[in-house]
């Protein structure tokens, strides 16, 4: 697959959202990691929903990226709501630093700054569950940043909305209902070392990893048990996917 134009890589922050009603939005913390081939994308109101009916306001996503410098498409493999699809819009950078993204149809407009500790070394990792679940989760990092992705626990089918999922499921099954994990934070700028700024899941706090982890010896991170919900028998490192191999049922 074609790797991502330099351009888009880093962490951005989405200042603005407006729709083409008027409406506007400047207060939901929302990040996208961009690495050469893969996205992660971090979206939660403030304040931090913590009751789980509350949380079904927040999203995230995790992929694959096709872009141009004119346009970007985001193919989501790992989403926090289910069935959402792929998204595109037109890009246009004002300046190195800043993009406007407007939906295809006009019916948006966001306001991306990329946040400066974010330039420099890229990586990316894409895991799969050891148990043979087929849970899936990625590791990316830009400059100081990294974000986690990773699948729930519980494997939602196509036709309901995640809301539909917690009204009809058991209360007990909420967590696993919720449990897609979207993890922002710093690897060594914070107050601890992989200290996670924000996330999906209320119980995801401290740092990433529970022992030492070096940032520049990224084939060697631990991440078998990585994230608040890890597979039975943990994750192993897996080949990036290939956009040619995706299909309707790889995409969430």
């Amino acid at each position: 697959m074609k790797a991502v134009p330099e351009a888009y890589h880093g962490v951005w922050q989405r200042t603005l959202l407006r729709l083409s009603d008027g409406t506007e939005d400047t207060t939901t913390r929302v990040f996208w990691l961009q690495s050469a081939h893969l996205h992660a994308d971090l979206r939660i109101p403030d304040p931090m929903p913590k009751l789980p009916l509350e949380r079904v306001a927040q999203a995230g996503f995790a992929g694959l990226t096709e872009a141009s410098l004119g346009r970007c498409q985001w193919h989501r493999i790992i989403d926090f709501h289910p069935d959402s699809g792929s998204d595109i819009g037109n890009m246009q950078f004002v300046s190195s630093e800043v993009v406007h993204e407007t939906a295809l149809d006009d019916s948006y407009l966001e306001i991306w700054q990329r946040l400066p500790d974010s330039r420099g070394a890229l990586a990316e990792l894409w895991l799969q569950s050891s148990d043979g679940s087929g849970r899936q989760a990625c590791l990316l990092r830009a400059g100081d940043y990294f974000m986690f992705a990773a699948d729930r626990p519980q494997r939602l089918g196509r036709g309901r909305s995640l809301l539909e999922y917690l009204q009809f499921d058991c209360a007990r099954n909420a967590e696993h209902l919720l449990g897609c994990e979207l993890t922002f934070g710093r690897i060594k700028g914070g107050e601890r070392p992989w200290q996670i700024l924000c996330s999906t899941l209320p119980a995801a706090t401290g740092g990433l990893f529970s022992v030492a982890a070096d940032p520049e010896r990224w084939d060697a991170l631990p991440v078998a048990w990585l994230g608040t919900h890890p597979p039975e028998n943990g994750w192993q490192p897996a080949p990036v996917p290939r956009l040619q191999d995706l299909t309707k049922e790889t995409l969430v």
